[in-house]
């Protein structure tokens, strides 16, 4: 018995591995064809994938894109997209976009119609193929923190990164680049990264201009500089270390980093 029972045990575990990498590259490849079948995104695969796929070969990033990190300064009105091959390669940069248009000033957003881009960190949680602003990747604002922090019964919500040139608080790079960034960020869940990081930070603190322009501002804020000088520690962590860390929530609603 012990002879047929080893193989029998190893055909079966065999076996049990394959279907699991079946299930698992069909659940990835499916999410990826079923936002083909909205009209909107087909067009923008067709239009953009191609040339998408050889500025990544010309940088020597695999295609398709694995994992994906996105930031975005509001003064600069610049959103960078960082990629990597493996879960323990280092960022690279890939490409930078223009921010068209920004509604409200520096600082959180907290409460509906301040118009206010949300400061902080995101993850996209919405794939819009039917969006009126041509496509858009929804934002899980209010994240916990704001839930502590903004208004309780109004702390206001929708904030997407989109196509087209107006905002009310959300994030408009035109729409060819929101195809880029759409088809980007499909594979990137396609391939498995259920939740894309997203933060929001209110200018680049190594920026001179940038920099100066805070410390203006903070002059007279001390609440808003405390809150923006802790979003730096995870700007500055990912400067020096092309990682991500850990972020958590005190019951304060203050980001902590690990």
């Amino acid at each position: 018995m012990a002879f047929i029972y080893k193989p029998l045990r190893s055909n079966i575990l065999t076996i049990i591995f394959l279907l699991l990498g079946s299930l698992s590259s069909f659940a990835q490849n499916s999410f990826t064809d079923y936002q083909k079948s909205f009209s909107r995104v087909s067009k923008a695969f067709i239009n953009r994938e191609e040339t998408l796929k050889k500025e990544f070969e010309d940088k020597g990033f695999n295609w398709p894109v694995k994992h994906m990190y996105i930031r975005s300064f509001k003064y600069d009105s610049e959103l960078q997209v960082w990629v990597k091959n493996k879960p323990t390669d280092t960022f690279m940069l890939f490409k930078s976009y223009k921010v068209c248009a920004l509604a409200g000033t520096m600082g959180p957003k907290r409460m509906e119609g301040d118009y206010q881009v949300p400061e902080g960190f995101y993850y996209i949680n919405e794939f819009n193929a039917n969006s009126q602003y041509h496509l858009s990747l929804g934002l899980n604002y209010p994240n916990p923190s704001d839930k502590l922090l903004a208004d309780p019964m109004k702390p206001g919500g929708e904030i997407y990164i989109h196509g087209s040139c107006v905002t009310t608080g959300c994030i408009p790079i035109l729409d060819n680049k929101i195809e880029e960034l759409y088809v980007l960020s499909s594979h990137a869940k396609g391939s498995g990264q259920d939740f894309i990081p997203v933060h929001i930070f209110p200018a680049k603190y190594d920026e001179k201009k940038s920099a100066e322009y805070l410390e203006r501002l903070h002059e007279t804020d001390a609440t808003l500089k405390a809150f923006e000088n802790n979003l730096k520690r995870v700007y500055d962590f990912f400067e020096e270390n092309r990682r991500l860390p850990v972020i958590a929530i005190s019951p304060e609603g203050k980001y902590v980093f690990y």
